[in-house]
């Protein structure tokens, strides 16, 4: 019999499982301090809970930590870990150190249905959607896990087509009873699924992050198929219903491609485009993947672009671009070549 894992339960889960078990109510409490804060991998750790009650629940249960089976780590600092989830497939999972921060950028899913052209996690086609557990799982289990100040959902997969288990997870990280983090420490990028990015505005007080980059739609459609369904100008318009000043940060997500979407025109549309929002607009270097005939643009029209912008009144910076020569870097996670063993090449 598979067990149930502990990692990715709420309290009140627990609890209910506490008076199934027939055990003290207060065991509870017990468990997901042991598992959220203590961060034990084995329930033989809980040494305040009895050893009658530990035999009762291993019987059904277990933690739910799996460590990652490859750790890459590029020049700059930044850690990739690979790690394995159900059916016998991988996940990637990415540690960016930054001066005073270490974010985990975090997948939400096997691949991705959104088969967007500069996305090597498309290419792999969608192959499922992680539990709970999985999430909340590369949170705990990644190198210098403690140390993690800040998180992104922006790995592999499309976090808003992952809702109840995504807000589920951010639940956890939120709660007192876990990592009581605050919602700004987390940020979540979506392409823009307006019926769960509307329940994400209404349902968490989390960042958000809107990959855009055009704002054409005919062009975008060519990027990202995703346009045919939720047009960038629908997802605007959206936006403009809630109050960004205060609450949560809104950024918008621009790769920038040579020839592409990077000519004063592009500029100058998108400061229309995104007029009267109180937004960031981060631009972001193509990373070149197998397949893809796109390629970056200059860092000097970046800087054009940038400058441009700023002068529009946004907030723009140019992001930098973290872990490329072991593939961590934005759109270039994914598992497609892992060898049978699970570890890379």
């Amino acid at each position: 019999m598979n067990q149930e894992h502990l990692l990715g339960m709420t309290l009140s889960e627990i609890q209910n499982i506490i008076l199934e078990l027939g055990l003290p109510r207060f065991t509870a409490k017990q468990i997901t301090d042991w598992v959220y804060v203590k961060r034990v991998k084995s329930i033989d750790e809980m040494t305040n809970i009895s050893v009658r009650n530990r035999d009762i629940l291993k019987k059904r249960f277990d933690v739910g930590r799996v460590e990652p089976v490859d750790v890459k780590t590029s020049v700059d600092g930044t850690q990739k870990m690979l790690f394995p989830v159900k059916n016998g497939k991988f996940i990637e999972s990415v540690n960016i150190p930054e001066e005073e921060r270490l974010t985990i950028c975090v997948s939400s899913q096997v691949g991705c249905k959104m088969d967007c052209s500069f996305c090597m996690t498309g290419k792999m086609g969608f192959l499922g959607s992680l539990s709970v557990n999985e999430i909340l799982n590369q949170v705990y289990s990644v190198p210098n896990a403690e140390a993690l100040t800040n998180l992104v959902f922006m790995g592999m997969g499309e976090p808003l087509n992952n809702f109840d288990n995504v807000m589920k997870a951010i639940e956890v990280l939120t709660a007192d009873y876990a990592l009581a983090w605050s919602p700004k420490r987390i940020t979540l990028s979506t392409i823009g699924v307006i019926p769960n990015l509307k329940r994400f505005l209404e349902e968490s007080r989390c960042h958000l992050a809107v990959s855009l980059h055009s704002p054409l739609s005919v062009q975008r459609e060519k990027l990202m198929p995703i346009e045919k369904t939720f047009k960038a100008a629908d997802i605007i318009e959206l936006l403009r219903e809630y109050d960004w000043s205060h609450q949560r940060r809104l950024s918008f997500e621009y790769i920038m491609f040579d020839g592409v979407n990077d000519a004063p025109v592009y500029a100058r549309e998108l400061s229309k485009f995104l007029s009267g929002l109180d937004c960031r607009v981060n631009l972001i270097r193509f990373h070149k993947i197998p397949g893809s005939d796109l390629s970056p643009s200059t860092e000097e029209t970046m800087i054009a672009f940038r400058d441009f912008l700023t002068a529009k009144g946004f907030t723009c910076t140019i992001r930098a671009s973290r872990g490329e020569d072991i593939f961590a870097a934005c759109g270039m996670l994914s598992t497609t070549k892992e060898p049978r063993t699970g570890i890379q090449d």
